[in-house]
């Protein structure tokens, strides 16, 4: 079972994946996508926080020099595991600031989430509520982040918008736009 959870920062998102993976009856397992760096203190304490949430869940760090590939980990999930991936738009902007092709990242991330035994939940951010981003590296992010947030949700079983502490299901009230 593949599920989409997006909203906006601080929204809930996390949270309500570590809610949905203990409820699974599955082993929850973190696969977390930030380089952390260790010259950033805030954002140190901010991985700091996120792992005493999650208490001693078994964690891979696929953004971590040396560590695994998100597709590897992906492909290679046992069944009976389910994945929180947190957070699509960490993984994918290592992609969009090395310069490297986007579109074939994003269509191996998702053959491997197509090919995992898992289950899988997707944090992902939502980008371009507001103004359009005034350089160019910042347009080509939200793009692509909206690109495949919006092919994700029409491939997982399930989808949410989480904002401000509610989880919208997209599937059953939403109405898909099948031109996108």
């Amino acid at each position: 079972m593949l599920t989409l959870l997006t909203g906006p920062v601080r929204s809930g998102k996390s949270t309500f994946a570590l809610e949905l993976a203990r409820e699974s009856g599955c082993e929850p397992v973190y696969v977390a996508t930030a380089a952390i760096d260790p010259a950033d203190p805030e954002m140190t304490e901010r991985v700091a926080r996120h792992r005493a949430e999650r208490g001693a869940m078994r964690t891979i760090e696929t953004g971590a020099a040396g560590g695994p590939s998100l597709e590897s980990v992906l492909r290679t999930a046992a069944p009976g595991e389910v994945l929180i991936v947190d957070s699509l738009g960490t993984w994918l902007s290592a992609f969009v600031v090395e310069g490297a092709a986007v579109a074939p990242a994003a269509a191996g991330l998702l053959a491997a989430c197509a090919a995992s035994a898992a289950d899988i939940i997707v944090v992902a951010e939502e980008t371009g509520w507001g103004v359009v981003p005034a350089y160019p590296l910042g347009r080509l992010f939200r793009d692509e982040l909206g690109r495949l947030t919006a092919t994700l949700a029409r491939r997982a079983d399930r989808a949410y918008l989480v904002v401000a502490g509610y989880a919208v299901d997209l599937h059953r009230v939403g109405r898909r736009i099948t031109a996108y």
